[in-house]
């Protein structure tokens, strides 16, 4: 096998608990996070003499910094064999957008060169190279909705989901994830943001980040309220450390409504794609001569 396809979906955190700081600096967490349909990058490996990385987008580096290209350099030195693949990563899911693209890039890397060696490195392996390239990275190798601890590496139960229709909604700006983090202790809430959790299909949603991202970017926090008013829309909260937000809603023909709607009313430039929250991604693997 010269040549493969594989997507990298995005994924939603459902609950974020932030339980305290930690003393190396991280912050430890528990989390409830599912991949989703409708919503992925996709990585296209062509053998090559030497290792190449280019990406659709612009903005995104093709440098050393990038994930894709710290997922080569991780499997080179497990493995103690160059990379001999050229990398093509076409870029769908927004960045810094709390939905995990970098992560998933990482790990669909790892899961691709690994299968056109012929599997060298067991899951073990690649599981314990993927916690060191992202808290993330982890979850993405296993493809189906989980509860994460530690600072999101550590993969507990798997989830039972039922599939949900929602909307994710992003203004043009994005959140450093360490800085949502930072803000997190001492930050306080916003009067007449609701922050509590919401009860809908079994889950409890709760994001403890919304508190210092709010904060700082009180747009958000105004998109969430303007969720919650709409009788299309189940469950509003942001995913991850933002800018994405995320609305459940109560049928899944109330999609373009909504989207309309926000860009009518709260800002024409926002970002907008109707996705399916689902407890394991699809395989939709294509491999070439």
């Amino acid at each position: 096998m010269n040549n493969l396809i594989l997507p990298a979906p995005a994924k939603v955190n459902l609950t974020l608990r932030v339980l305290g700081k930690r003393s190396d600096g991280f912050h430890e967490i528990e989390t409830w996070m599912a991949p989703l349909i409708g919503l992925e990058d996709a990585l296209l490996f062509r053998k090559a003499d030497a290792f190449h990385f280019s990406c659709s987008d612009p903005e995104i580096p093709a440098d050393e910094s990038n994930l894709v290209v710290r997922a080569v350099r991780a499997y080179e030195l497990a493995t103690q064999k160059k990379c001999s693949h050229a990398i093509h990563l076409e870029k769908r899911i927004p960045h810094g957008a709390g939905l995990g693209g970098g992560s998933s890039d990482a790990a669909s890397t790892l899961l691709g060169l690994n299968q056109l060696d012929g599997a060298p490195l067991s899951n073990v392996q690649l599981s314990e190279i993927s916690s060191n390239l992202g808290s993330d990275v982890p979850f993405f190798l296993n493809g189906c909705a989980m509860i994460c601890r530690g600072r999101g590496e550590i993969l507990g139960q798997k989830l039972k989901l039922e599939a949900m229709s929602a909307i994710l909604l992003k203004p043009l700006f994005s959140v450093a994830t360490p800085d949502a983090y930072r803000r997190w202790q001492g930050s306080s809430n916003i009067p007449q943001i609701p922050y509590a959790a919401q009860m809908a299909h079994g889950i409890e949603w709760i994001n403890d980040l919304e508190r210092p991202v709010f904060q700082k970017h009180r747009f958000l926090s105004e998109m969430k309220r303007w969720l919650l008013d709409r009788g299309e829309v189940r469950v509003a909260m942001m995913t991850g450390s933002g800018s994405t937000m995320m609305a459940i809603l109560t049928d899944p023909s109330h999609a373009s409504t909504v989207m309309d709607a926000a860009h009518r009313e709260l800002d024409p430039t926002l970002w907008a794609q109707p996705v399916t929250i689902a407890a394991q991604k699809t395989d939709t693997q294509k491999t070439g001569p």
